[in-house]
């Protein structure tokens, strides 16, 4: 970190699709702790920090400064990162911010998720006071109210009012600043990213109807409700949350499907449901949508590699009846009958010569059944 940037945690592989992570105001990256860890097992997550506030400096930002001001200490922290095109999501502040970026800089946004937040944050009034005290008072009495503000009655996150208590005055009037001038319900409609609204239904402070207005207006939006939920969802509610993110930024179950389609063929996938039972119901939802939604949806390696490696994979444990009905996958992920003998032949080299001499016999009986006898 340098003092010109915004602090920042990243976690997951650095080959993983980037996935930001915006924090609430008098908040710091901790409000995602509960979240993040899972995000990253398929994503790059990096959290941020407002000005002031956690790690980052106070002087990123100063009175009178606007959303869009940090929306451009996002992207210059997504600069540093050498991260061009990034999914987004945010609470409160940070929602809003993702609101900016999705409308203003859209090819920056592949996906964003708008939690607890609002297109314009009940008007001026009510944040010019707030910050206006703030600055005269200090935050020592405002984080006394915190746990009403941010939690339904009974809640609390200690390390997250320890977090607004420590915040800068200076630096958080100023994000109060940017509140206060925030509305950008004249963009919404032109918001391009596939976007997700999630509201906590207990929320005093961005209520349902702020982001069922915004679910209204862009256009292809979903929203989730939670019940439960007040306004800092991903510390009270972090299953709900984490579900609703990992549906909408890795894709549902029938995308798995899909891709499970393309891969076995419509007969055997069509086969394979018609067998399904009670019992087996859950174990046929997890293949499509961890081995299929996720694992061969992963751009990291083509889906001929993805083939090669699984008959590789196949051969070595002697699972000669699914080898079969991959080397037909095989077939339509590109894979000529040379291609497929020359992975078996590496097999004998490093799984032995009589697994890859039932491979060859496999083989030889699917490609002759589909019209391509070896020569």
């Amino acid at each position: 970190m340098t003092d010109t940037l915004l602090n920042h945690h990243a976690e997951g592989p650095a080959s993983a699709p980037p996935l930001l992570l915006g924090p609430s105001l008098g908040t710091s990256t901790r409000l995602w702790d509960k979240v993040a860890p899972e995000l990253s097992i398929t994503h790059r997550v990096i959290r941020w920090d407002l000005p002031g506030h956690g790690g980052s400096p106070a002087d990123l930002i100063a009175a009178g400064a606007t959303v869009g001001d940090l929306a451009a200490l996002v992207l210059a922290l997504a600069d540093s990162l050498g991260v061009e095109r990034f999914a987004y999501a945010g609470v409160s502040l940070g929602g809003a911010v993702g609101l900016q970026l999705a409308a203003h800089h859209p090819e920056r946004v592949s996906s964003l998720a708008v939690i607890c937040s609002s297109s314009h944050f009940n008007g001026e009034k009510p944040w010019r006071e707030r910050a206006e005290l703030v600055r005269r008072e200090g935050l020592a009495g405002l984080a006394e109210s915190a746990d009403s503000r941010w939690f339904t009655p009974g809640f609390t996150v200690p390390e997250l009012v320890d977090d607004h208590r420590r915040a800068d005055p200076e630096a958080y009037a100023a994000c109060c600043d940017a509140l206060a001038s925030f509305d950008i319900r004249g963009a919404l409609a032109g918001i391009t990213a596939p976007t997700l609204l999630i509201a906590g239904r207990e929320d005093p402070a961005t209520p349902p109807a702020h982001l069922r207005e915004i679910a209204d207006a862009v256009p292809g939006s979903s929203l989730t409700e939670l019940s439960g939920a007040s306004h800092l969802a991903p510390a009270e509610r972090p299953e709900a949350v984490l579900a609703a993110l990992r549906a909408h930024f890795d894709g549902y179950p029938g995308r798995g499907m899909e891709v499970r389609r393309q891969v076995l063929g419509d007969p055997h996938v069509d086969r394979a449901q018609s067998r399904q039972s009670p019992f087996t119901a859950r174990f046929q939802d997890f293949i499509s949508r961890y081995a299929w939604g996720e694992i061969w949806t992963d751009p990291t390696l083509s889906r001929r590699e993805r083939s090669m490696i699984t008959l590789t994979a196949l051969v070595a444990h002697g699972h000669y009846d699914e080898l079969a009905m991959h080397i037909r996958a095989a077939r339509r992920n590109g894979l000529t009958p040379d291609d497929i003998a020359a992975v078996l032949l590496q097999t004998a080299v490093y799984c032995g010569v009589p697994a890859a001499n039932s491979a060859f016999a496999t083989a030889q009986r699917v490609l002759a059944e589909e019209g391509h006898e070896p020569g």
